[in-house]
């Protein structure tokens, strides 16, 4: 599965201004819900309910949040890149400022997981992370993110 079957241009944000994580919930299952038409409200239901169960803050300024929605064709993403870190209970104790909101269907335990495993790679690359921090340009964000694996993996 390649990010760029699941993150549209407009799916990612350049965001100022957010200060919890609950904001910043609230922001992406709003995106989340004009991308899918699924209420904002069962995605934000999703995302802290699966938050209760443990941060998904990967630690290195990087959160994956992630839920199951009943009613969604196909695993979608919205990415988020913060011009400011917020305190997010990540492993490492550390602020986040990158953040890649995953939803799939319920059932969709094979295509969740990969999603989730290339995210996780993708944005463990120093040089992509790099980048996404480097610039606000929700275009150019994109790009980095949807890039050839190979391009995003290079030395």
């Amino acid at each position: 599965m390649e990010l760029a079957d699941i993150l549209a241009e407009h799916a990612v944000l350049s965001c100022t201004g957010v200060t919890s994580k609950h904001q910043l919930f609230e922001i992406l299952s709003e995106k989340a819900a004009e991308l899918t038409g699924v209420p904002q409200a069962d995605i934000l239901a999703a995302l802290t309910g699966r938050e209760e169960l443990g941060s998904t803050g990967l630690g290195n300024g990087i959160a994956i949040p992630h839920g199951k929605i009943g009613g969604l064709t196909g695993v979608t993403a919205v990415f988020a890149r913060l011009d400011e870190p917020i305190e997010f209970d990540s492993v490492d104790d550390q602020p986040v400022d990158l953040v890649m909101m995953l939803l799939a269907p319920v059932g969709a335990g094979a295509d969740h997981l990969k999603a989730l495993s290339r995210v996780a790679r993708l944005l463990r690359t120093e040089s992509v992370t790099e980048q996404l921090r480097a610039d606000d340009d929700p275009a150019r964000l994109h790009a980095v993110l949807t890039a050839p694996v190979a391009a995003n993996c290079a030395a």
